[in-house]
């Protein structure tokens, strides 16, 4: 089992940054590809970001790619994702993710899912 906790949502204004962190325990921490997702009210949940066992190799949404950055530290069992340049459809609960691969977190599935956090950016 692995438990995933994630923190630092909040509300902030277009523009603005926020840096989410995800502290995992349980099993292995560097066993797993880990990863960000969203989910806005109404829509399904979506992949943001996802990062291989080592960090080196990541993979962004499209919408994400050069604002957002995903990163892990090993040793802390915590996996981050920086988001700047947030805007208005931003907005949603981010989960962060664990899985056997970055192939498998992109496809929308996971092994372990986070309770979530809200990230809301106004306008």
């Amino acid at each position: 089992q692995v438990q995933l906790v994630e923190s630092g949502g909040g509300l902030v204004q277009a523009g603005g940054s926020l840096r989410l962190s995800c502290a995992a325990s349980g099993r292995t921490f560097s066993d797993y590809a880990m990863g960000w997702f969203r989910q806005a009210p109404g829509k399904e949940r979506e992949f943001v970001a996802a990062i291989n066992w080592s960090g080196g190799n990541t993979y962004y949404k499209n919408s994400v790619k050069g604002r957002f950055t995903i990163s892990r530290d090993n040793a802390k069992n915590t996996v981050y994702l920086q988001m700047n340049s947030l805007k208005p459809e931003d907005t949603a609960v981010y989960y962060c993710a664990a899985g056997s691969s970055t192939v498998i977190l992109r496809g929308g599935n996971a092994g372990y899912w986070g309770q979530g956090t809200q990230v809301t950016v106004s306008s």
